[in-house]
């Protein structure tokens, strides 16, 4: 069992840390908020003293010490209070991503799921085939791992979306022609309109996990465990996946949560690009009207899904390997 307090007890250092950062960057950003806001209601004549402290109040501006807000800053976090939002005014930081959350959430895990399933399963096959045309394709696949997201979105928006006209440019769904809701007109327009974005992220995802697993493989299939089981006369497929897959996966189940990081990166340039209403296209809009409230509320619950998705992936790697909680 000391293996897995050692982990929460790094883990919780690191999301202290990620909270601090998270207090620090937007207070040492130019800009102040207030004034964004007050610019927006000038009539010609400046707005009443009481005005200003308002909204100061409301989005967490203070002269006060920096350990002073600190501390208040902690507080609001443990009573789930993230402030109002500047460019969502008067929305409040928590009613605006939980607006953009579904469709970010959606398209994450359908395009990284696909991304591991292909990925292991391509790179499964290439090594277990050594040689073969698929083996051969490896080579290329490394290159798009190179490409940035955003090119590859605007690459595919340019020519699947602009030039043949297969896929929309933008959006979630048909916002004109398409009432939000559990039917099948909209089901099917979200399906439609994310293509693109979860082809961005798949596209671009994939080689890493196909070229990681086809190397495990090759190292696995020259095991004694597996050439055993080749001389007992087991059947190829029997072998492939209960002996060297089985075993190959297990590097690439720690590669998860390191890549899921990149992944989460890729999604916010892949929804800039494609004005897809996810959290990434909030966190854009934030960063241009210095609204340090939603900035702290979308950077705080991506260090989360991070931290929280590498430490289940690391508990879980202990409990598959009895030779890492040993190791510790």
């Amino acid at each position: 069992m000391s293996y897995f307090w050692r982990k929460l007890a790094f883990y919780g250092v690191a999301l202290w840390a990620a909270l601090t950062i998270n207090f620090l960057i937007p207070r040492l950003i130019r800009g102040n908020p207030v004034d964004i806001i007050m610019g927006r209601f000038q009539t010609g004549q400046p707005p009443p003293a009481e005005f200003r402290r308002t909204l100061e109040i409301m989005l967490g501006v203070s002269d006060a010490p920096l350990w002073e807000q600190y501390l208040a800053y902690l507080r609001n976090l443990l009573r789930g209070e993230f402030g109002q939002s500047v460019t969502y005014y008067p929305a409040s930081v928590v009613s605006v991503i939980g607006q953009a959350m579904p469709w970010t959430l959606g398209l994450v895990s359908i395009s990284l799921i696909l991304t591991v399933i292909l990925g292991v399963g391509l790179g499964m096959l290439a090594g277990w085939r050594r040689g073969s045309r698929l083996d051969s394709l490896i080579p290329a696949t490394t290159f798009l791992a190179a490409i940035p997201y955003f090119w590859l979105a605007m690459f595919l928006l340019f020519l699947l979306g602009g030039t043949l006209g297969w896929f929309p440019v933008n959006g979630a769904y048909d916002y004109e022609h398409v009432r939000m809701g559990f039917s099948g007109a909209f089901l099917s327009s979200v399906l439609y309109h994310g293509t693109l974005p979860a082809l961005t992220l798949v596209i671009s995802g994939i080689a890493s996990w196909l070229l990681g697993m086809r190397n495990m493989m090759v190292s696995t299939m020259a095991e004694d465990y597996v050439i055993m089981a080749r001389a007992k006369g087991l059947r190829p497929r029997r072998v492939m996946l209960s002996y060297a897959a089985r075993n190959a996966v297990l590097p690439s189940v720690t590669g998860f949560a390191i890549a899921l990081g990149f992944f989460v990166g890729g999604q916010v340039a892949t929804e800039v690009v494609f004005s897809y209403p996810g959290v990434g296209f909030a966190l854009l809009q934030a960063v241009g009207n210095a609204d340090y409230p939603l900035m702290q509320g979308i950077f705080l619950m991506i260090s989360f899904a991070v931290l929280a998705a590498n430490l289940l992936v690391d508990l879980l790697y202990g409990l598959i390997d009895p030779r890492v909680r040993k190791a510790a």
